[in-house]
């Protein structure tokens, strides 16, 4: 007691009643002030172990790549269960038949629709190849009433000029026998003349006569000739045109059967590649009869059991978990801790059934843990407002047990920086977040950044 008070009450108190004062009493005084020194030095020299700060979170584990996480099998088409080929917990290689299903739909029915179908596109080829035979027939015979056409108008057009020449020849006839009837006139009038005076005999101008007489005929079959000669070329005129208008017309109707053949040629070609996409997705079809397993795994659980049960397009079928996985912890941190973690972060694991004895401030000390790496982690929240991230085995840790599944549980503690014990109770007081931890390989590239950034003097 201290003995401040103005009122003692030590002479009321029998000390002899309480166990207290008898076990003071009979320990001297430096042995408790030792004690408590000791104590005290020794709490001291606690606050200033060092004490790694770290971030608990709950996972399960799951592989790492996407592809060897345990999926379900779907029917890409509606069918009927007739043959199961596996057993749940049986052991499937990429490739093996799972199960075998049948049509249900009754277009698909027929047993032979493939071979019709294939039978159908062998026609429709056949045909095309008949519309281009065709197409090229008439290529051919408009390339010959083009030549044709062309050597006709050639004929003609020589045959025109034959006529025009004849009408010049006919002209200078014409001329000729002008001048002939006038010189055989004027001589006939001189003749006659002499013959009425008495001074030529008759047979003198009978001869005259007759030489005008044929002048005469002369000229009037000149002009006949002409007159012939310009019907020709009138003729020829014609020929020329209607020559041109009938191969025109020949050429057109072939043009027309051609481009009909091309047409029902193009129709056909369309046909075709419609059987042919048919005929594709029958035979694409006719394979999805039996499921097959997509890789090596184990089957694990089977929603469609039975026979003749139906299933539905994209109804699951049966589970499958892959083998040789590459396990992973799936853990999900607050958003106030996302931005003390990093790739490549250490972490240690709890897994369910594991016995541990766990000392989060000093891993070292902890028995039963198992080291990770953070691989991954998202870059935005899930619907919880919790950030997902992947940590692998730690290489340089020890081997995680070989008994683990996918599903199982486990704790995981995200280690941070390491500072004093009385640091961390200053801090978990003050309610501040952890210490940043950064790899090695992170503070070299600050470092570096810093260089490159600092001005040169």
């Amino acid at each position: 007691m201290l003995k401040i008070s103005k009122n003692q009450v030590e002479s009321n108190i029998d000390k002899s009643q309480f166990k207290s004062f008898k076990v003071l009493g009979k320990q001297p005084a430096k042995q408790i002030t030792r004690v408590l020194q000791v104590a005290f030095i020794v709490s001291i020299a606690i606050m200033f172990l060092p004490w790694t700060q770290n971030i608990r979170a709950k996972g399960y584990l799951t592989a790492f790549r996407p592809d060897k996480r345990p999926q379900t099998l779907q029917s890409a088409i509606p069918g009927r269960i007739e043959k199961w080929y596996v057993q749940e917990g049986d052991f499937v290689q990429k490739g093996d038949t799972i199960l075998h299903i049948s049509e249900i739909k009754e277009e698909y029915f027929d047993s032979l629709l493939v071979e019709r179908t294939a039978g159908q596109v062998q026609a429709k080829e056949d045909a095309i190849v008949s519309y281009r035979d065709k197409a090229d027939a008439l290529r051919k015979q408009i390339d010959a009433l083009d030549q044709t056409r062309r050597n006709k108008i050639e004929q003609a057009k020589n045959y025109l000029i034959q006529a025009k020449l004849k009408v010049q020849t006919d002209s200078i006839e014409i001329d000729a026998a002008r001048t002939r009837l006038q010189v055989a006139t004027d001589q006939f009038e001189r003749v006659k003349s002499l013959y009425q005076q008495g001074l030529t005999p008759l047979n003198e101008f009978e001869a005259r006569n007759m030489r005008f007489q044929e002048a005469q005929a002369r000229w009037v079959a000149a002009q006949n000739n002409l007159l012939a000669s310009r019907n020709m070329v009138i003729n020829a005129e014609v020929e020329l045109v209607t020559l041109e208008n009938e191969y025109q017309e020949k050429m057109a109707k072939a043009r027309s059967d051609l481009y009909s053949s091309l047409s029902m040629l193009y129709a056909g070609e369309g046909d075709l590649n419609k059987l042919s996409n048919q005929l594709s997705n029958y035979a694409f079809r006719s394979g999805l009869y039996w499921v097959l397993a997509p890789q090596d795994g184990y089957i694990t659980r089977a929603a469609k059991t039975g026979i003749g049960e139906l299933i539905k397009e994209g109804e699951e079928i049966v589970s499958i978990m892959p083998g040789n996985i590459d396990l992973a912890v799936e853990m999900y941190i607050r958003p106030i801790d996302l931005p003390l973690v990093r790739p490549g972060n250490k972490v240690r694991f709890l897994f369910d059934g594991w016995p541990a004895v766990v000392f989060s401030g000093w891993p070292n000390m902890s028995f039963g843990t198992f080291g990770g790496k953070v691989a991954i982690i998202d870059n935005f929240a899930n619907d919880e407002g919790m950030y997902r991230m992947l940590v692998i085995p730690d290489p340089q840790d020890t081997p995680w047990p070989e008994a683990l599944r996918v599903g199982s549980g486990a704790q995981g503690i995200a280690l941070l920086q390491d500072v004093p014990i009385w640091y961390e109770f200053w801090r978990q007081l003050n309610g501040f977040p952890p210490d940043y931890y950064t790899t090695e390989n992170f503070q070299k590239a600050v470092k570096g950044t810093a260089k490159k950034d600092k001005p040169s003097k």
